[in-house]
């Protein structure tokens, strides 16, 4: 799928199922393509479908939340993303989201490259899907974070190991 393709998709399913924009209405598609990876405000993430999804979009706000260099999201598993123990809860969120469509107001534990642990909160988590009803993924937004106490979570895994990890 073609990044333009994949802009067009998050946008329409985003739309289709909370009922507005996620950019501002103003922006054409070509321009709200740039201004979602370079210019918004709020991070954006998203996965496919496969069995172990893995990041297919990260904008710029998402890469500096998560310590990773542009683009170095994108092919992780992103189960990686949360900490070992809430891997559970984020997979019970995401077979709702699959059922219902979309998501509002969860929080959830989250680890950086850099092994630092921080809370995404009031996320709002959607289904890809396409025209022809085909889900191609999970989509998620969030405006808020905060650095997570040390003393706040344990974790095993980081995103970082799972450059090293066998596939």
């Amino acid at each position: 799928m073609s990044s333009l393709a994949l802009i067009q998709l998050l946008l329409s399913s985003y739309r289709q199922l909370l009922g507005h924009d996620l950019v501002p209405a103003t922006v054409d598609l070509i321009d709200a393509a740039a201004w979602l990876q370079h210019e918004a405000p709020f991070c954006v993430l998203a996965h496919d479908a496969s069995t172990d999804p893995r990041f297919i979009f990260a904008n710029d706000s998402a890469h500096r939340c998560f310590d990773y260099p542009d683009g170095q999201l994108l092919g992780l598993p992103s189960r990686l993303s949360a900490a070992t123990p809430d891997q559970q809860e984020r997979e019970q969120l995401l077979n709702a989201v699959r059922e219902h469509g979309y998501a509002c107001g969860y929080r959830g534990l989250r680890i950086a490259k850099t092994g630092r642990r921080f809370w995404i909160e009031d996320v709002t988590v959607w289904n890809l899907i396409d025209e022809m009803g085909v889900r191609h993924g999970q989509a998620a937004t969030y405006r808020r974070w905060r650095d997570a106490p040390d003393s706040a979570a344990t974790s095993v895994a980081t995103l970082s190991q799972s450059q090293d990890s066998p596939q």
